[in-house]
C-alpha cells in the first residue's frame, strides 16, 4: 500500500501496525559507559556517557542539559551523510551507529550524556571511531545488561511492532518496502556505478540473534568514493575522515585501505544504518525495529527512509497510544491532522 492522496483520510484507523509481546523484558545496561573520540563530520572531540535508565523510559540523549530522546519526533528531515536529532535550537549528530548497536543488543533504556569539546557548541556528534558499530557493541558486551524495572520496582514487558500490511516508499530509482513478516527481516541492495570494487551488492540476514549482529554486521564500517571527498570537504561534511575512520575506493584504483572486513562490507554498513534508523520508532522502552521483511535498494536512500518513517509514524503512534489507553481521543486527532498535513508538503516537495 502506498500512502498519497486519498489514503490520508483512512490513516487513522488504519490497523498497519500492532504492538505484541517479544517474550522479552525491557532491559538496560548494568553499569556506565564512556567513550571519547573525533566525530566524523566535525572532527571534534566529543564525550559519549551511557547511563542505566529504568523501564519503560527509553532511550534519550542529554546535551547542554537538554532531553531530546532518540525518537522520529525529533528526527531533522534533511542532513547529509548522517542521521540527526534536534530540540529547541540543539543538534546531535551522527547518532546512526550508538543507536543501531544499542537496539541490536537490547539496550532498550538508557540515558546518553553527550558533551562537545566545545563550550558553546549548540551542535554535538557522536564519535565515529572505526566507522562501525563495533566499538559500542564491545562497550555493552563488557558491562553487561539487567533487567530494567521501574520506579515501583517492577519489571516490565517489552513490545515490538508488527507489520499487518505492505508498504512501500520509492523516490527516483531508489525505493523502501516493508512486507509483514514473522521476524525481522532486512534485505537491502546498493549500487554504485561509478566506483566498479563496489558496484551492485545485495545483503539479507534475519536479525533476531544478537551475535549475528556483533558478528556480522557491527564490525562494517562507513564508506566514501574518494573522488567525492574534496567535494564533501567543501561542502563542511567528513572533517575528521580518515583511513582510520572509513573505508575508501576509488573509481579507478580500487580500494585504498585494504583489507575489508567482508567482501560486501559496504552494503552490510547500509544495513547497520538503517537498523539505527528504524530504532527511532522505539516508545517507552519498545523495541523500534519493525518486525517485518523489509527491503530497500539504491545508495542514496535515507531520504526515503524518513518519508516512511512519517508515513508509518502515524499509525504506530496511533496503535501504540490505543493500547495503552490513556491519550484522549481528541488530542489524538489534533496530532492526525498535524502529522497529516506535514506528510502532504513532504510528498508535495
Amino acid at each position: 500500500m502506498t500512502v498519497g492522496g486519498g489514503a490520508f483520510s483512512s490513516l487513522k484507523f488504519s490497523s498497519l501496525i500492532s504492538w505484541k509481546s517479544t517474550g522479552k523484558l525491557q532491559q538496560t545496561v548494568a553499569n556506565c559507559i564512556e567513550r571519547t573520540g573525533p566525530a566524523l563530520h566535525s572532527g571534534k572531540l566529543s564525550t559519549v556517557k551511557i547511563v542505566p535508565e529504568s523501564a519503560r523510559t527509553g532511550r534519550y540523549f542529554v546535551f547542554r542539559s537538554n532531553i531530546v530522546r532518540a525518537s522520529i519526533d525529533h528526527a531533522v528531515k534533511e542532513t547529509p551523510l548522517c542521521t540527526t536529532l534536534s530540540k529547541d535550537g540543539y543538534t546531535i549528530r551522527t547518532v546512526e551507529h550508538l543507536l543501531s548497536a544499542l537496539e541490536a543488543t537490547g539496550v532498550d533504556n538508557c540515558r546518553i550524556e553527550i558533551e562537545s569539546c566545545d563550550p558553546c557548541d549548540r551542535s554535538v556528534e557522536v564519535p565515529v571511531f572505526d566507522g562501525s558499530a563495533r566499538e559500542w557493541v564491545e562497550a555493552v558486551d563488557q558491562v553487561g545488561l539487567n533487567v530494567a524495572i521501574d520506579c515501583g520496582g517492577n519489571s516490565c514487558e517489552k513490545l515490538a511492532p508488527f507489520l499487518n500490511e505492505p508498504v512501500h516508499v520509492r523516490k527516483n530509482d531508489s525505493f523502501i518496502v516493508a512486507f509483514p513478516h514473522s521476524k525481522v527481516n532486512i534485505t537491502y541492495g546498493i549500487d554504485f556505478p561509478q566506483a566498479p570494487a563496489i558496484g551492485r551488492q545485495w545483503f539479507s540476514s534475519t536479525l533476531l540473534d544478537e551475535s549475528f549482529y556483533s558478528k556480522q554486521i557491527a564490525s562494517s564500517r562507513t564508506f566514501c568514493i574518494y573522488e567525492e571527498v574534496e567535494h564533501m570537504r567543501n561542502s563542511g561534511l567528513i572533517k575528521g575522515g580518515s583511513t582510520e575512520t572509513a573505508i575508501i575506493c576509488s573509481a579507478t584504483r580500487g580500494w585504498l585501505n585494504p583489507p575489508l572486513r567482508y567482501g560486501d562490507e559496504a552494503c552490510r554498513h547500509k544495513v547497520l544504518d538503517l537498523i539505527g534508523d528504524l530504532s527511532l520508532f522505539a516508545k517507552d522502552g519498545s523495541q523500534g525495529l519493525l518486525v517485518a521483511h523489509i527491503v530497500t535498494y539504491k545508495n542514496h536512500l535515507r531520504e526515503a527512509v524518513a518519508l516512511l518513517f512519517l508515513k508509518v509514524y502515524i499509525w504506530v503512534n496511533y496503535m501504540y497510544k490505543q493500547l495503552h489507553i490513556w491519550v484522549d481521543i481528541h488530542c489524538t486527532r489534533s496530532l492526525f491532522v498535524a502529522y497529516q498535513e506535514s506528510i502532504k508538503r513532504m510528498v508535495l516537495s
